[in-house]
């Protein structure tokens, strides 16, 4: 309607014009049809005209509406300033030139020369989020998992590959990773309650797949923690004019029944239940400073009891009186990103107190994974990348990129047993080099290609093989508004 107003205004405007001009021209005495116009009517007109103009700009009216009829009718504005979707995601291809079997690690010059590939969806999450208005909003994250909903068949490492059993893990292969609601009183105090991610480590707090340079996760913090790890918590957080973020939460606390070797307290956060058992508690915290152009450093921590936070059984008698199977989670992570420039690090270090006896409970236990559980694991890992397009003017413009990148990391999910080093088990420790190139045609979209090598501590008697790796993925991530 407002298309149709502006384009009458406008015909009656050349109109005037015409007439105007032919009135000045004449040299005759003006005939009852000729149109005279004042100054004062001329600018009045003028403006008018160009109040419609700006009325059709700011309502995003097109002026060219012949083809209305046949459009979607546009949603309010206000829906496009309060609803947000987006999501992220990896496709991978990887051949490793070692062995997948699951005694590797018993006899490992047995499958020396073996090799296997594998085509995989690691991660496909859709976010959804929408602001009530007066502080309220709620969030959500759903996150398929290896590109299905089924349950997989799967040798139990934990059980000396006796059984073959299909297994369900937090309810299967799609998982309600996010679901919670907030209020907002200010900038610097915000309440959220619900389930959300846990961010220790840098991993968990920047987990999207373009905040790292590998096709995978980084696999340190991967192996040794939940990733992502996610829990039903209620958080205190906010942040002020100087760049600094904070975030403090009170939630239930992991369950040592499913701590292993492998992967230390990573299965830990995880539930075989309908529900998360809160028989201990936890709180976690998180300090983020940004003030400085270019720079992103964390310190996040953790600390809660873990033992008797399941349903399995009984726990009697004075050997595990008192024990509280206390985990303690310290970590540091940075980026910094300037002049073509991109580094990321981070350092995590975790105590499990009483390993000795968990171990012992679990090995008895029916639902427990029956392997030694380490008092302390660590990972640390740094990466660096070069901005090859941000050389060129044109391409810089484009916001394309083409990073160069190198990554060391090392990490032991059994770096000490019963607070002593231990060489038991030492294939859980590795220092892993990494190196290869990602492309990005638009911010959202990356092409990445890899060459890692992992190379395995040795144990006491037993030297493992090394673990080479060439792997090469697409990944997305982003928010946006529909």
């Amino acid at each position: 309607m407002t298309g149709k107003i502006i384009r009458t205004g406008c015909l009656i405007t050349l109109l005037l014009i015409s007439n105007q001009l032919f009135a000045e021209q004449s040299t005759t005495t003006s005939t009852p049809d000729s149109i005279r116009v004042s100054r004062h009517e001329w600018q009045s007109l003028l403006q008018r005209v160009s109040a419609l103009e700006q009325a059709q700009k700011k309502n995003d009216i097109p002026i060219n509406n012949d083809t209305s009829a046949h459009r979607a009718p546009e949603p309010p504005r206000w829906i496009h300033n309060r609803l947000q979707i987006g999501g992220y995601g990896e496709i991978t291809a990887k051949r490793c030139f070692y062995s997948n079997k699951y005694v590797r690690y018993i006899t490992p010059e047995k499958y020396k020369n073996d090799s296997y590939g594998e085509f995989d969806l690691p991660h496909f999450v859709i976010n959804l989020g929408y602001d009530f208005g007066k502080g309220w909003s709620f969030g959500t994250e759903i996150e398929f998992e290896h590109g299905g909903v089924e349950a997989a068949k799967e040798i139990e490492e934990q059980e000396g590959g006796s059984e073959v059993e299909q297994e369900i893990e937090r309810g299967g292969e799609v998982a309600l990773e996010q679901f919670w609601i907030e209020k907002k009183f200010n900038d610097y105090a915000v309440i959220r309650a619900g389930m959300q991610v846990i961010p220790v480590g840098g991993l968990n707090a920047h987990h999207e797949s373009t905040e790292y340079f590998g096709v995978y996760r980084p696999e340190g913090e991967y192996t040794i923690l939940p990733s992502t790890w996610h829990e039903v918590a209620l958080t205190f957080m906010g942040k002020t004019r100087f760049g600094l973020h904070y975030q403090a939460m009170f939630l239930p606390g992991l369950d040592s029944d499913r701590f292993s070797r492998k992967n230390w307290v990573k299965t830990g956060a995880g539930s075989p239940y309908e529900f998360k058992l809160a028989n201990v508690y936890a709180g976690a915290a998180r300090l983020e400073y940004t003030g400085v152009k270019g720079l992103r450093i964390g310190l996040s921590g953790y600390c809660g009891s873990s033992f008797r936070n399941s349903l399995s059984d009984n726990v009697n008698g004075e050997l595990y009186k008192g024990v509280k199977g206390l985990v303690s989670i310290g970590s540091v992570d940075l980026r910094y990103s300037d002049y073509n420039v991109v580094v990321r690090g981070q350092f995590t270090y975790g105590h499990l107190g009483d390993s000795q006896l968990i171990t012992k409970y679990n090995s008895t236990s029916q639902v427990a994974n029956k392997t030694r559980v380490a008092s302390d694991a660590l990972a640390g890992g740094v990466e660096v990348g070069y901005d090859f397009f941000g050389l060129d003017t044109r391409l810089r413009n484009q916001r394309q990129r083409f990073y160069v990148f190198a990554r060391y990391e090392y990490y032991d999910s059994m770096f000490r047993y019963n607070g002593n080093p231990t060489t038991v088990n030492a294939w859980c420790g590795r220092h892993r080099m990494a190196a290869g190139l990602n492309y990005y045609p638009i911010p959202q979209v990356g092409v990445k290609a890899e060459y890692a090598y992992a190379i395995l501590k040795k144990g006491s008697n037993i030297t493992y093989n090394d673990e080479p790796m060439v792997a090469v993925g697409i990944v997305f991530a982003g928010m946006f508004r529909p």
